[in-house]
């Protein structure tokens, strides 16, 4: 059972870029912790890179080495414990962090994090007792890189030729994504089953 002296938990959104994450959570009208803010600054020497393919050479943000693990699960322990975190905001056309914010959950007792990385902290927050639920978003790969390649080039996150050939080798690995996601502890659903579900959590 989840310790009674946590003020709050927190909704576990992961899954595949493009599945809906992020247009989930804002339907719930809860607090998010948005998770890919935790990406580490683009000249940073410990980014993995791409070996193989027509993207070899470049950085592989779609790789658990290029994220912060402990700054993150940092974050939502403060969270849960205080109802407020200072997070850093990040921008992926920039490839870095622009600064950072306050999120302070005011009287909420649940909020969500979510961001393709997500599945990385459900087990330590499991084990901490604050994991309210843990979802793994997913939907056809086909329309998963539709999404996701029309989000990318709206917001020019990369250059078009880039975007094009990763989200091609991120439909082939949609399968992988979500299978390691449900290992750590996440379900695997719908972007209307997640809603479905969680809606009776909320108060």
């Amino acid at each position: 059972m989840p310790d009674s002296r946590v003020p709050a938990r927190v909704v576990v959104l992961a899954g595949p870029s493009g599945a809906g994450k992020s247009r989930l959570a804002e339907r719930l009208g809860l607090p998010v912790l948005r998770l890919d803010d935790f990406y580490k600054d683009g000249d940073d020497p410990t980014l993995p890179r791409i070996t193989e393919g027509a993207n070899a050479g470049i950085v592989d943000w779609d790789h658990p080495d290029s994220w912060l693990l402990d700054d993150a699960l940092a974050a939502l322990t403060a969270l849960c414990r205080d109802g407020r975190a200072e997070v850093p905001v990040y921008e992926i056309a920039q490839n870095g962090r622009s600064g950072s914010r306050t999120l302070d959950l005011g009287d909420a007792r649940l909020f969500v994090a979510e961001g393709i990385f997500a599945p990385e902290v459900v087990p330590a927050c499991s084990l901490g007792g604050i994991l309210a639920a843990a979802y793994c978003v997913r939907q056809h790969p086909v329309v998963t890189f539709w999404r996701r390649l029309t989000r990318d080039l709206r917001e020019h996150r990369k250059p078009p030729l880039v975007l094009v050939r990763r989200g091609l080798a991120l439909l082939r690995d949609q399968r992988r994504v979500v299978s390691h996601a449900v290992h750590l502890g996440c379900e695997a659903v719908t972007p209307d089953e997640a809603h479905a579900r969680l809606v009776t959590l909320v108060p």
